[in-house]
């Protein structure tokens, strides 16, 4: 099998995953993962959900032409293109309607510093891209801003966006992020829950930077 052909399947096996996982539902969502050669991107086909096969893929140059594919690619290419030009090694990027990020997004908050998990995502908090039509550029320029340091953002009455060097990485973090953004809003309805600070945030960055990469002493 190929470098793009696993790629490939590797994307097929995510977007049935996170529909059985709950995590989106149908064609809602969208994602993509670079080409083998580094200079576009594999992703998914506008309207299509858990049943898109490897060979419906549509493979993106990085201005946005089409380069092979017999579909249209998804109608939010324009922000996965610039999620993937805002870091360099991002290899994969997710966008998902899922319940609990969705519902925080149509609050218009971002996710703060609640937890320090809220670090999974490389930032002090999640942040939140104003509201624009979906599929256009001023969606694409908001989430380019917001993907420049950060592995996740919430898109204002919309959903969740993650992304990572890898499509499992990508998947941990959105997975995190929706479970926090849900913890979240149960605090919320309480009262406004206790915040971390920048020192207390970036001691959790620090011990992140070697956590579960220690070899074992003998």
């Amino acid at each position: 099998m190929s470098d793009d052909a696993q790629r490939c399947a590797e994307l097929v096996a995510t977007v049935r995953r996170l529909d059985a996982r709950g995590l989106n539902r149908g064609s809602t969502g969208n994602a993509s993962m670079r080409s083998a050669d580094g200079l576009g991107v594999w992703i998914t086909p506008t309207g299509m959900g858990p049943e898109v096969e490897a060979d419906d893929l549509v493979w993106l140059s990085l201005d946005g032409t089409v380069v092979r594919g017999r579909w249209q690619p998804s109608s939010e290419w324009h922000f996965h293109l610039a999620a993937h030009r805002a870091r360099p090694g991002r290899e994969a990027v997710l966008h998902t309607h899922s319940p609990h990020a969705t519902a925080l997004a149509c609050l218009r908050r971002e996710l703060p510093a609640f937890h320090y998990m809220v670090a999974i995502a490389g930032g002090n908090q999640v942040p939140l891209v104003p509201y624009h039509l979906f599929g256009t550029e001023a969606l694409s320029q908001g989430v380019g801003d917001a993907m420049a340091t950060v592995d996740a953002c919430l898109l204002a009455n919309h959903g969740l966006i993650a992304a990572g060097p890898t499509l499992a990485k990508a998947e941990k973090v959105l997975a995190e992020i929706e479970a926090l953004c849900g913890i979240y809003l149960q605090a919320l309805a309480v009262g406004e829950p206790a915040l971390l600070t920048a020192a207390e945030m970036a001691a959790v960055h620090e011990r992140f930077r070697g956590y579960g990469r220690a070899t074992r002493a003998p």
